[in-house]
């Protein structure tokens, strides 16, 4: 079976695109429950006050309750450890994130990527839609949330090492970390769009403040079944037209300026687990994401309500302040994989920026930039380098286990930071910023032996660290 596509720049121009799409609808669908949470739990007073105030120059007391009871805090998150019961809702998704995202590159290696994805995206729309249909149906109760954050939180995780494995084959390590760095920016676009979105409808309705990332998802879904190109195919060019002699002596007609895909005939085998983690610098780079992700995610997860509280803002406003950070985050990605391409350094470079990063955790725009600079730099063109190192011989089928191990790893501080942020803020928001300060000098630590090589190392090459 073969197929003729029209050329290698019009497959490598749509598989960037679609692929940036397919993972900004991802974290999309994943913003609005940061935003809706000051809506979850409100300031009940000021909403009495008001309410009262209404009543008494209306002479309508019956219409005061019903009121207050509409516009104040979403049971079961009316109470006063209601900071803890959101901190739950973000362990839960961020927790089954984790633990499914090192099962998922080593399932993603063994199915088709195109079908593996669909089938995400398809049920990752549907559990984001339940959780809005929430305030639809008037559901109060925190074992369906807790639920549905689980089973989103597993789904979502086929979406990370089937995109990066398929951008990862189709580029090459050149100019990888600058193409990444663009790439990547789908992360923050994504959060950008989905705080825009969810702050439209959170104030009014806010159950479609997930129902609409949940649908775009979907629809994402369908888009993905229908275009994407996967690599697991020998590409087989000629400038000219004429004949190309597969490795089964027969002959393939090509037109002028077009490839033909051919069916591999011996696919490689797929790397274990532990074979994975005896690349050189997959375990420092996972464990540096780790604590880089923990900073990163309780930013994207807490900054929304923290604004709210700190600067007295209605939920529609502190969303779109909270877009300052992932603004920076585009410009900080694309900034690392700039750099690391230009010095052949990648871990200088993450070390670099995070040093910077620790000073400025409370300056949105520049900590941003300079936090998600490591964190996207790490899970793309260091991921796509470690994935196709040079001891696995060729085997491009061990990318999206060494791409689930790192984000695997780093997940786990996902999920640890929010649920962190949630505990630590009874205290005062203070202990929350020391906090992230920590995890920023330990994710700094961890990288120290591999600097030290590449600082030692003669041929300053994109992927020094990891040979």
């Amino acid at each position: 079976l073969c197929c003729v596509i029209p050329s290698v720049r019009l497959v490598l121009t749509l598989t960037f695109a679609l692929t940036f799409l397919l993972y900004t609808s991802f974290h999309l669908s994943r913003k609005p429950i940061s935003i809706v949470k000051s809506e979850l739990h409100k300031n009940c007073s000021s909403v009495s006050e008001l309410a009262t105030a209404a009543a008494s120059s209306s002479q309508q007391p019956s219409r005061v309750s019903l009121h207050t009871d509409m516009d104040c805090s979403w049971k079961p998150f009316d109470k006063s450890n209601y900071k803890q019961l959101l901190g739950a809702m973000d362990y839960s998704f961020l927790c089954a994130y984790a633990v499914g995202m090192y099962l998922s590159g080593i399932i993603g290696e063994r199915l088709p990527i195109r079908l593996y994805l669909t089938v995400g995206m398809l049920t990752s729309g549907l559990f984001t839609c339940l959780f809005g249909l929430g305030y639809i149906y008037n559901i109060h109760s925190l074992g369906f949330y807790i639920f549905v954050q689980v089973a989103n939180g597993l789904v979502q995780t086929t979406g990370w090492p089937s995109v990066v494995t398929c951008i990862g084959n189709w580029f090459g390590k050149g100019r990888r970390g600058l193409i990444m760095g663009l790439w990547n920016s789908h992360t923050s676009v994504g959060n950008i769009l989905g705080s825009l979105i969810a702050g439209y409808w959170v104030s009014s309705n806010w159950g479609l403040s997930f129902i609409v990332p949940g649908l775009i998802i979907a629809v994402m879904g369908v888009v993905c079944f229908l275009f994407l190109i996967e690599r697991e195919y020998s590409l087989l060019m000629t400038e000219g037209g004429g004949r190309v002699r597969g490795k089964d002596n027969g002959t393939v007609c090509v037109p002028v300026q077009q490839v033909v895909v051919v069916k591999s005939e011996s696919e490689p085998s797929a790397i274990s687990f532990m074979g994975a983690l005896r690349i050189p610098g997959v375990i420092e780079f996972s464990l540096c994401l780790l604590f880089a992700k923990l900073v990163s995610y309780t930013f994207l997860f807490w900054l929304p309500l923290y604004i709210t509280k700190a600067a007295h803002l209605d939920a529609k406003k502190a969303g779109d302040l909270s877009t300052l950070f992932d603004v920076g985050g585009i410009v900080g990605g694309i900034l690392a994989g700039v750099i690391s391409d230009k010095l052949g350094k990648r871990a200088t470079t993450c070390a670099v920026m995070l040093l910077l990063a620790a000073p400025t955790v409370s300056m949105l725009l520049v900590c941003g930039g300079l936090v998600n600079g490591p964190y996207a730099l790490i899970t793309t063109a260091v991921s796509a380098d470690l994935g196709t190192h040079k001891s696995l011989k060729g085997n491009a089928r061990a990318l999206s286990t060494v791409t689930a191990i790192i984000d695997g790893t780093g997940s786990v501080g996902a999920a640890v930071g929010p649920l962190l942020a949630g505990l630590l803020s009874a205290g005062g928001w203070d202990q929350v910023f020391y906090m992230l300060m920590t995890a920023d000098f330990l994710a700094l630590l961890l990288l120290l032996r591999l600097v030290t090589k590449e600082l030692t190392s003669r041929k300053p090459r994109p992927i020094s660290t990891v040979e």
